[in-house]
């Protein structure tokens, strides 16, 4: 297939913008509590639309008086939390635009985006980043406002606006309309310089009222059993920001946590208790492997690795009675999931907070088998695909006939196409107005409303899209194979030691990889076989731990030619990290850098 079409489920916006949904909100359901926020002692307190409503207006009263205006552009360099959602609705109720900045952008980075965005005022989170924007504020004249979170910005913007009347604020949001620019978000960089994609108010709507409307038992609230979700993926990311406007329009209540790590973020989805989230597939992995190595401690492995295999096979039996393709599950594995559902899979859920039921993940591919194993457990996780250029998501998978596997289909109003060379082409209502600045990169990317993605993927005969990989990050061996990586990788990452993989080979007579191990999980596996911790340096010379790497390496060459095949592997004492310039904000892998940063390495690996 080379097209698929969803029809929109909903009209999209004629009128407004953003910040109107949050003040009808508050006319109508003053008392509903749309969000919790986790207060100094640790504890979630409820806020309702009405507080929240007072909140953004005395804000934006603030922010007037301070002198943004609309149309101008204000940057926000903060980790996920409560305050973010109030400056970007302070900022859309008078047609102002936000520029995210991720909080671990270099000096450099963030000049490039406020030079390139012409912010006038700019909102960090600590001392840190005030720093950082001092080290380059001399090459910013048209910053003239600098407020800091931890210093009491909130607090301090809105005394300033307190004899601003109301009636400002408004008459700037009446005058917002969907065409009106809501936000630049600029790119992660994986290949060169950011853009700043240029997102609508429309962009925006259309995206979240279209996921809403076709993931229903997602973010609709039922009686006695409220939809609410804990936002960690960061603001600076489209996805995370999709989550923010979806919670809002929609009425789900929404928290914030700023750390993805599985120490700080479990308790706080135990205390928050979500009905659904939306994240990566590195935190669902997580997950799963937590609870492997706490069965394994407690001698439990065995019943573990049972259930996973019930899990699996029950999601896959449903699926196939989803797509005609089965009758379901038989009597006996519905006797085996009923006994497993006490002991394993009830715990999964209560390390969640207990009340999860879905999760949507993008960002990068889930393997199958966690998508399975999830679902058999009791959480149906969707994976989707987008990107920044499209708002986030648009393709998923759909709520009755979830194929895992695959980033499902297009979601309503969107069209998906495949062009000769394999692109994965798209069109719709979420669908970006360009790149700030550089119309040479938006015609590169744009023809009459169609986005080239550089991705490249296939349709199925249902219309359930899978990406094979991406046109610029293909390698072609010396002996003319070409060779896409990320499925590679994906599947050698599958291996619970493994926390990262990087396919090399261009140019080269053969395909090889570089690896870098999950400290916490290589501890567990020691301490299982009864060996003392081992340092970085000596991980990668140990023969036990290159024998188990292997085992994931041959794995993932099961998939592939022997041409295509990862010949031999090298790993790595340390991770790729964002902090050396390895991985982007959102944990992609930046091949040149690594490939620069550990030429030694690879040239060894060809020796």
């Amino acid at each position: 297939m080379r097209e698929f079409t969803v029809p929109p489920v909903e009209a999209a916006p004629q009128v407004g913008g953003l910040a109107d949904a949050l003040y009808e909100r508050a006319l109508t359901e003053p008392d509903r509590i749309v969000f919790g926020r986790k207060g100094p002692d640790g504890e979630w307190r409820d806020v309702t639309a009405a507080r929240f409503r007072d909140e953004v207006l005395g804000l934006a009263k603030g922010l007037i008086a301070e002198g943004v205006r609309f149309g101008d552009r204000v940057a926000i360099m903060a980790r996920t939390r409560y305050e973010w959602t109030l400056f970007d609705f302070a900022l859309w109720s008078l047609g102002a635009q936000s520029v995210p900045v991720y909080p671990t952008s270099s000096a450099e980075q963030v000049f490039w985006m406020l030079h390139d965005s012409e912010v006038t005022a700019c909102v960090v989170e600590h001392e840190d980043h005030a720093m950082t924007i001092g080290s380059v504020i001399d090459r910013l004249p048209l910053l003239r406002r600098l407020w800091q979170l931890d210093a009491g910005a909130v607090a301090e913007v809105t005394t300033a606006g307190t004899d601003i009347d109301a009636e400002v604020v408004h008459r700037h949001r009446r005058a917002v309309t969907p065409e009106t620019v809501a936000t630049v978000i600029y790119t992660s960089g994986t290949t060169g310089r950011p853009k700043g994609c240029v997102i609508t108010h429309a962009n925006f709507m259309f995206e979240t009222d279209m996921l809403v409307g076709r993931w229903e038992p997602v973010f609709r609230s039922r009686s006695g059993d409220e939809a609410s979700t804990l936002l960690f993926l960061p603001l600076a990311h489209v996805f995370g920001r999709m989550v923010e406007v979806a919670a809002v329009r929609s009425g789900v209540k929404l928290g914030h946590q700023p750390v993805m790590a599985a120490g700080e973020l479990l308790p706080d989805l135990a205390a928050f208790r979500p009905s659904f989230v939306l994240a990566v597939p590195y935190v669902f992995e997580k997950v799963f492997h937590a609870a492997r190595r706490k069965a394994e401690r407690e001698g439990k492995a065995g019943p573990f690795d049972k259930a996973v295999e019930v899990a699996v096979a029950y999601a896959e039996a449903l699926e196939q009675r989803a797509f005609g393709t089965g009758p379901g599950p038989s009597a006996a594995l519905r006797v085996q999931h009923q006994f497993f559902e006490k002991t394993v899979y009830g715990k999964v859920r209560a390390a969640l907070g207990g009340r999860m039921r879905h999760a949507m993940s993008g960002g990068s591919a889930m393997d199958r088998r966690t998508g399975l194993f999830f679902a058999g457990a009791g959480i149906t996780v969707f994976e989707g695909y987008g990107l920044t250029e499209s708002s986030a998501a648009a393709t998923a998978n759909p709520p009755e006939r979830t194929r895992y596997g695959t980033v499902g289909q297009p979601v309503p109003g969107t069209t998906v196409h495949i062009a000769e060379d394999g692109e994965v082409w798209l069109h719709g209502g979420q669908i970006f107005s360009g790149y700030l600045n550089d119309p040479e990169a938006t015609a590169a990317v744009l023809n009459d409303g169609w986005l080239a993605t550089g991705d490249l993927g296939a349709l199925d005969e249902d219309g359930y899209l899978t990406i094979t990989g991406r046109k610029k990050e293909i390698l072609v061996t010396s002996g003319g194979k070409s060779v896409a990586p990320t499925g590679l990788e994906d599947r050698v990452r599958a291996h619970p030691l493994i926390a990262q993989c990087i396919v090399v080979g261009n140019d080269r007579p053969y395909i090889a990889a570089l690896v870098t191990v999950d400290q916490e999980a290589v501890e567990h596996w020691l301490a299982m076989q009864g060996r003392a911790p081992l340092a970085p340096a000596e991980m990668v010379r140990d023969p036990a731990l290159e024998t188990e790497i292997r085992r994931g390496v041959v794995a993932a060459n099961t998939l592939v030619s022997q041409a295509e095949s990862i010949r031999t592997f090298r790993i790595l004492a340390h991770p790729f990290s964002e902090e050396h310039g390895l991985l982007t904000p959102s944990l992609k892998l930046k091949r040149k850098a690594i490939e620069r940063a550990y030429a030694a390495e690879v040239a060894a690996l060809y020796s």
